[in-house]
């Protein structure tokens, strides 16, 4: 089949085609398939189906570009969701663009709140220490949100050290360290409201909710959930499981929150780990995607965990969530809403039903030797 005139021939549509990848790589997107291949298309025509793989695949390897980049073409090239987009099978996108409008707007409106003001007020108040106190904060005590010395905790807040108040270190200028305090080690007058709802969730809850994801996550994803005391102001994270091989990713909620609430927060973590914001696993279970910004981690797992709740009729925080990380109301561009609808997807199937056992990379269920 021979191209119009206007069409490049083959080795020019490579090379405009890899520089334009390298262009979306260095803007901080990393798209999932099916949209860098509407992209692509969009931009070269129809015949960019032809060789956008041989384009993932000699950009893989090309060593100049960074090892993040390189591991999310890797993961593309490696989940099978590429091929589906190029075989034209449908996309989900649709049916959360909706959900996701909808909480855009809803975040967009609390921005206007007198309680947004007053959350954003404080947390602005944290902004006097240096990156690498921040590191080391948090290296000291990881469910840390908030910390300050003695006198500011009083100057600016009116709250007081406990008696047994256990101190962080932090390097100080004109001094060899300065001793922090966090949140829970003071008392005095509340906070803001929202500080502390943030993470709650209410509607018509069932236990089988969250009793059927924590056991997919841990059985079919390997991925170990556990409730421990945290940061009076963090409702959990997410993390690599370096220390146990058993498990591919950990998650720790915090164990004072009730059950739809840490259903919420559970959602959100493991929407971190399927959207690949820490990265893909050597079975390429989910993507790499560890190129993008902290408005678009947050506005993606936030907006994963919108779906999911809503869809199973509980209401939660996300609008006042997602409010500090709209910047003109808009979604940013680097937002993927395949993957968000993808992920809201598998998310929730992890609710109803015991999803099969994943296999490692080169075994195949018994699912997939039918197909």
């Amino acid at each position: 089949m021979s191209l119009e005139p206007e069409q490049l021939d083959a080795n020019a549509l490579f090379e405009a085609m890899a520089a334009q990848l390298r262009e979306i790589l260095f803007s901080n997107q990393n798209p999932s398939g099916r949209e860098l291949v509407e992209e692509m298309e969009a931009r070269f025509g129809w015949q960019a189906r032809w060789v956008i793989k041989d384009v993932l695949t000699g950009q893989s390897k090309d060593t100049s570009l960074p090892r993040s980049f390189r591991h999310y073409l890797d993961s593309l090239l490696a989940d099978g969701e590429l091929d589906k987009a190029l075989a034209g099978a449908e996309s989900s996108r649709k049916e959360a663009q909706s959900g996701i409008d909808s909480l855009v707007r809803q975040g967009v409106a609390y921005r206007s709140s007198t309680a947004f003001q007053e959350m954003i007020g404080f947390m602005g108040l944290f902004r006097d220490y240096a990156p690498y106190n921040n590191m080391l904060v948090r290296i000291q005590n990881p469910s840390c949100s908030f910390y300050a010395t003695q006198i500011d905790w009083f100057r600016r807040f009116k709250r007081l050290l406990k008696e047994d108040a256990r101190p962080m270190l932090i390097l100080a200028p004109m001094h060899p360290v300065m001793l922090v305090y966090e949140l829970d080690q003071t008392t005095g007058p509340d906070l803001p409201e929202e500080l502390g709802k943030f993470a709650a969730f209410t509607g018509d809850w069932k236990d089988d909710y969250l009793k059927k994801t924590l056991e997919n996550a841990a059985r079919r994803d390997r991925i170990r959930i556990d409730f421990k005391h945290l940061s009076s102001t963090n409702a959990g994270f997410a993390t690599i499981a370096r220390s146990d091989h058993e498990f591919k990713m950990r998650i720790a909620i915090h164990e004072k929150l009730d059950p739809p609430s840490r259903f919420g927060v559970v959602c959100h973590e493991l929407a971190h780990i399927y959207l690949g914001h820490l990265g893909t696993d050597p079975d390429y279970w989910w993507p790499s995607r560890t190129n993008l910004n902290h408005q678009t981690v947050e506005l993606e797992a936030e907006a994963v965990a919108f779906l999911v709740t809503s869809r199973l009729k509980l209401k939660g925080g996300s609008a006042s969530y997602v409010s500090r990380y709209l910047a003109e109301g808009a979604i940013p561009e680097s937002v993927s809403l395949d993957l968000i609808a993808k992920v809201a997807g598998r998310i929730e199937e992890m609710t109803r039903r015991n999803l099969e056992v994943r296999q490692p990379r080169g075994k195949k269920s018994a699912q997939e030797k039918l197909l």
